[in-house]
């Protein structure tokens, strides 16, 4: 079965973020595709460092090992089949989590032939009023350089909301992950 792996940038665990990502995992589910909500945020991770190992090495691994290295191994399975990063707006861009994530894991990939070349990949943003055009355009620029087609929606994959459980109050936020996570389903099917 094709995997999707959601990736929560957030340290909320079961924050906005979380409840985003969940609302596409259902659709996912019902187009017959599992779905995977990976916690990213708050978790110990290290930035890249720049060290080239991975581009020597060339074993599909980053040379820092610390909680991302099993991550990063899901993220390069050949039946993950597209991957969502879902990242809160903080001071106008991702978490420095999500950097990270991208950072390392982008590295690694393009080090090793482009690990995630023609996965389907799609952000998903939550602010509480602004900076959110930057969150989208990191996480579009990880799955750009990865060669990565991008899923769309009828609107911004964002969603507004600052305390605990908002989300449910942006109804055209939902509506927005909904046809997300079915447009995705879609191409990921159909590629």
């Amino acid at each position: 079965m094709s995997k999707i792996l959601l990736i929560n940038g957030s340290p909320h665990k079961n924050g906005n973020t979380h409840d985003a990502l969940k609302i596409m995992a259902d659709v996912f589910e019902k187009h017959n595709l599992s779905a995977e909500i990976i916690q990213v945020g708050g978790i110990n991770i290290k930035g890249c460092q720049g060290c080239y190992q991975c581009s020597k090495n060339k074993n599909k691994q980053c040379a820092i090992k610390d909680d991302l290295t099993t991550i990063m191994t899901k993220c390069f399975s050949d039946d993950v089949k597209g991957m969502v990063i879902g990242s809160p707006t903080y001071f106008s861009n991702v978490t420095s989590e999500t950097k990270a994530f991208i950072d390392r894991v982008g590295y690694v990939s393009k080090s090793n032939g482009g690990l995630l070349a023609h996965k389907i990949g799609t952000p998903v943003v939550i602010d509480r009023r602004a900076g959110a055009n930057f969150v989208y355009s990191a996480i579009n620029f990880f799955f750009g350089i990865n060669e990565m087609p991008i899923a769309t929606s009828t609107y911004w994959n964002g969603g507004r909301a600052r305390k605990f459980g908002e989300l449910a109050n942006d109804l055209e936020g939902i509506q927005t992950f909904q046809t997300l996570a079915k447009n995705m389903a879609n191409l990921v099917l159909k590629l």
